[in-house]
């Protein structure tokens, strides 16, 4: 029994860590739309809508650091993305 469990939570963890795949090309933060956002680590279709909102009412950002400003977003959504945000 305790193998099979072992078992069945390596499959689990080899499906969640497939089921996550960085975009191809950095996502423009600044121009991105829900789909490509929640494309991001972390960022679901809720933190995606709530960074185009956020974008919308503050204008651009001006750096990847101010997504902290983001409800939902904290640092280490930001550093797990960094290589895949641009600004431009």
């Amino acid at each position: 029994m305790k193998l099979i469990s072992s078992f069945l939570c390596s499959i689990a963890l080899l499906f969640s860590v497939a089921a996550y795949a960085a975009p191809e090309a950095p996502v423009n933060i600044n121009t991105a739309d829900v789909e490509t956002l929640a494309q991001l680590d972390g960022i679901g279709p809720k933190k995606a809508e709530a960074i185009v909102a956020w974008r919308d009412a503050n204008g651009e950002f001006v750096s990847l650091d101010q997504l902290v400003e983001v409800r939902g977003i904290g640092e280490a959504t930001i550093e797990s993305n960094r290589d895949h945000m641009t600004l431009n």
